[in-house]
């Protein structure tokens, strides 16, 4: 079964490209991020008819999660726990109704710049929800991911030019320290688990020919509980789609789980 995370930047922008790449890789689930639609507006007609349900948590122009599935799913719920107040889509889950019953954990991370500053203080603050969310997973001792933009380059590795992001949301000290949280809490990254030395990246910013130079950056992630890693068999990340015209500025990554 093959599971991807794709930042399609707009979903009525990027429809071409993303059925384009539907009909190449034929995931069995997409988790999307940033579609920018609420769900009255999304454009499920061309997907479905492609196979798949859609399970949509959109926001007007801005954010918005969606689930993609060919299986079927069941509890799905819309909206990251810890904070009733927070009102930006960011967050999707659902359990697989048939098949491994793996829980499946969209979600779009807050960007967090300009840092330090209060967008920064939200990035942080919905970081620590995460924990706790992930936390009650590996609790539950069922296979679980979870997937998305995490608005986080993991290491100096993770970039092509790593000191041009020194003091940025994404590469700040605080944000590693989450990042690290996660991953000793007993999350595992699954790129980097199945990829331990190899370097690639997920996004190029539309300016400065970022994507010609490949100044690009990891910040797209796949993370697993061990019951979730231990079906892995293999993950990759789709570059070649950010050369295709009018891409997003985000590529596909895609974790294969056996069934």
């Amino acid at each position: 079964m093959k599971i991807a995370s794709y930042n399609i930047n707009g979903i009525r922008a990027r429809l071409p490209r993303l059925l384009d790449w539907l009909d190449e890789a034929s995931p069995d689930i997409v988790l999307l991020q940033e579609i920018k639609s609420v769900a009255e507006t999304f454009p499920r007609e061309e997907i479905e008819r492609r196979g798949y349900q859609v399970h949509c948590h959109g926001q007007k122009s801005f954010n918005g999660v969606a689930i993609l599935s060919k299986p079927r799913l069941e509890e799905i719920v819309h909206g990251l726990p810890g904070d009733a107040d927070d009102l930006q889509a960011r967050w999707i889950e659902a359990r697989l109704a048939e098949g491994p019953p793996i829980h499946l954990c969209g979600l779009y991370l807050p960007n967090g710049n300009p840092a330090p500053g209060p967008k920064f203080d939200y990035k942080l603050r919905w970081m620590e929800r995460l924990e706790a969310r992930a936390r009650d997973l590996l609790a539950s001792e069922e296979p679980a991911l979870l997937a998305g933009d995490f608005n986080v380059i993991p290491q100096a590795e993770d970039a092509s030019s790593p000191d041009a992001w020194t003091g940025d949301a994404l590469f700040r000290p605080e944000t590693h320290e989450r990042w690290r949280r996660l991953l000793h809490g007993g999350l595992c990254d699954a790129y980097r688990m199945h990829n331990p030395t190899e370097t690639a990246y997920t996004f190029w910013d539309f300016q400065a020919g970022a994507w010609d130079r490949n100044d690009g950056i990891r910040i797209d992630h796949f993370l697993l509980t061990p019951q979730c890693a231990d079906l892995m068999r293999d993950c990759g990340i789709d570059s070649h789609v950010r050369g295709w015209t009018k891409p997003s500025d985000h590529v596909p990554i895609w974790i294969d789980v056996s069934d």
